[in-house]
C-alpha cells in the first residue's frame, strides 16, 4: 500500500534526520521548558535570611528552594556554614542568589 503525498513529495516522504538537526531540535525543546528566575522582594529576602540564620544558630532543620532553570529543586538540612555569598547545607554549597524561598 502506498500513501498519496500532497505538496512536495520529496521532503514529505523523507524519514531521515541528520544528527545535527536532531540535536538542535532537542536543544530547542529544552529551551522551551526553561523557567525564568523569580524576583525576590525585600520582605522575602529578609525571611530567607532569618530562616538561614535561625538554622545556623539553633542547629534546626530548614528547607530551601533553589532556582534551577529546568527542574524544581530543594534542599533540606541544617545550615553548616555561612560565607559572604553562599551557605553550606547538607554538604552542598548554595549561592544566596540561587535561593528563592526558605521554610
Amino acid at each position: 500500500m502506498s500513501k498519496k503525498l500532497t505538496g512536495n513529495g520529496f521532503w514529505e516522504s523523507s524519514r531521515m534526520m541528520l544528527p545535527e538537526h536532531k540535536k538542535a531540535l532537542v536543544e530547542m525543546r529544552k529551551e522551551e521548558r526553561r523557567r525564568i528566575r523569580p524576583n525576590i522582594d525585600f520582605d522575602e529576602a529578609e525571611a530567607i535570611a532569618a530562616a538561614v540564620s535561625k538554622s545556623f544558630m539553633d542547629q534546626t532543620e530548614v528547607t530551601i528552594q533553589i532556582y534551577d532553570p529546568f527542574n524544581e529543586r530543594s534542599e533540606t538540612g541544617v545550615v553548616e556554614r555561612v560565607d559572604q555569598s553562599r551557605i553550606r547545607i547538607a554538604g552542598e554549597w548554595i549561592k544566596f542568589t540561587d535561593i528563592i524561598a526558605a521554610e
